[in-house]
């Protein structure tokens, strides 16, 4: 009973397209040429979501028509067959495994030793130090595995494409999500913390995440405590709040409900997952994904 609960609890549309229909993104061919360094996309994914990292980057460049280079993390759960296939089918990308980057990253960050703690303990660690120390481009298009796009994304495209645009810009929260009280960090820091900022899609600039800040925004108090994957929310909207940020436009934001309507894209966070698969696939297999990718 557990197991149908778990398999069919959120219909069977829900199962169809997450048991029999999202594995057939497999059968359509790689994605060539990603090697424009105008910006560069970082994305950090397991054994439980690889799979819909890959729905994530080809609808995106189905979309966008860009050839952004490409930098996948993966978390250490992910098996050798897995990442051989995440290489086959974005050849031109470089996917950096947990050993490596333990290796390579940690040492960089002797000198900073909140940092050097707290990657060691959090596993969304990586998105804040290894994405940056990476990062072979000025900016940096942050995703999550967890979001699907439908049609061009104008305004983000413009952002990353515009030589003077000189601010960190990302999809807007439900509500704002963080460990620090931005009343606290005004008076502390001087700072004027962004509201609702969600760190599942946007436009960092390379020289927003600096490491002596965040070593700095580490030693605030009880940032530390509460949901683990706010600690890195918070100190990327702690980074932008300093260097310069404005929130993507309302399209973009984060939604619970239902609908596509005319959003160019979703963020289906947590609560709303079933609804990648219910929605967001059904919407690309009817479009046509899996076909215009042969």
């Amino acid at each position: 009973m557990l197991r149908f609960r778990q398999k069919f609890g959120r219909g069977l549309r829900v199962a169809y397209y997450r048991d029999l229909i999202r594995s057939r993104i497999l059968r359509t061919p790689p994605v060539t040429g990603t090697i424009d360094k105008i910006c560069e996309i970082h994305l950090l994914t397991s054994g439980q979501d690889w799979l819909n990292l890959i729905w994530t980057l080809k609808s995106f460049y189905r979309v966008a028509k860009k050839r952004y280079a490409l930098c996948i993390h993966e978390d250490g759960s992910l098996t050798p067959e897995q990442i051989e296939i995440l290489a086959k089918h974005f050849p031109d990308a470089r996917v950096i495994t947990k050993s490596t980057a333990d290796a390579d990253v940690l040492p960089s960050l002797a000198p900073f030793p909140r940092s050097l703690e707290f990657r060691k303990t959090n596993h969304l660690a990586p998105k804040v130090f290894d994405f940056p120390f990476y990062l072979q481009s000025d900016r940096m298009l942050l995703l999550d595995s967890d979001v699907l796009f439908f049609r061009e994304p104008t305004k983000l495209l413009r952002a990353i494409e515009d030589p003077g645009y000189g601010l960190n810009t990302v999809n807007r929260d439900i509500a704002s999500a963080y460990t620090v009280d931005p009343a606290e960090v005004k008076r502390r820091m001087g700072i004027n913390f962004i509201e609702r900022f969600n760190t599942g899609l946007g436009l960092i600039h390379k020289e927003s995440l600096r490491l002596d800040w965040i070593e700095e925004f580490l030693g605030l108090p009880g940032i530390l405590e509460g949901h683990f994957w706010r600690i890195e929310q918070t100190l990327y909207a702690l980074c932008s709040s300093r260097f310069g940020v404005e929130l993507l436009p309302e399209r973009y934001d984060i939604r619970l409900s239902e609908g596509i309507n005319n959003s160019s894209c979703r963020h289906y966070v947590g609560a709303i997952r079933h609804l990648f698969y219910k929605e967001g696939i059904r919407w690309l297999v009817r479009a046509s994904l899996l076909q215009e990718l042969r």
